[in-house]
């Protein structure tokens, strides 16, 4: 029994002495998820200004929807959105890419257009876009 305890003794002070396993990222875990999430901030600075002047072409057609948008002719309701845009900083949309719909439950203004993005390279976004007036 004396032997025992020995034994069980010198074990516990041998598994003090050994070192343990280290655990954590390795620096080559760190660099793959450094490079991937600088990726994704690209994308994401390279994306968000064409989302800003989405919003801003739908603040345009939804101030213009305020007007009586079927009393005005279709070079009128083209030149006013270009008057808005160009106080809105749109560029990517002018009064000639839009659609005029006049119906019965009155006019609806329209527009539908896509942003390319390049992001490295030869590596591009593509963005589709669709506004109306009536916010639908």
């Amino acid at each position: 029994m004396e032997t025992s305890v020995i034994n069980t003794l010198t074990k516990m002070k041998s598994a003090k002495n050994q070192p343990k396993s280290q655990q954590g990222a390795t620096l080559l875990g760190m660099l793959i998820v450094g490079v991937f999430v600088v990726f994704i901030a690209l994308i994401v600075m390279k994306v968000t200004p064409a989302y800003i002047e989405f919003m801003s072409v739908k603040k345009v057609l939804k101030a213009m929807n305020q007007e009586s948008l079927s009393t005005m002719t279709s070079k009128e309701i083209k030149d006013s959105f270009n008057k808005r845009a160009s106080t809105s900083y749109v560029e990517v949309v002018r009064g000639s890419d839009l659609v005029i719909e006049k119906g019965a439950s009155g006019t609806v203004v329209t527009v539908n257009y896509e942003v390319v993005k390049p992001i490295i390279g030869n590596v591009s976004v593509l963005i589709d876009f669709s506004a109306r007036s009536d916010g639908k």
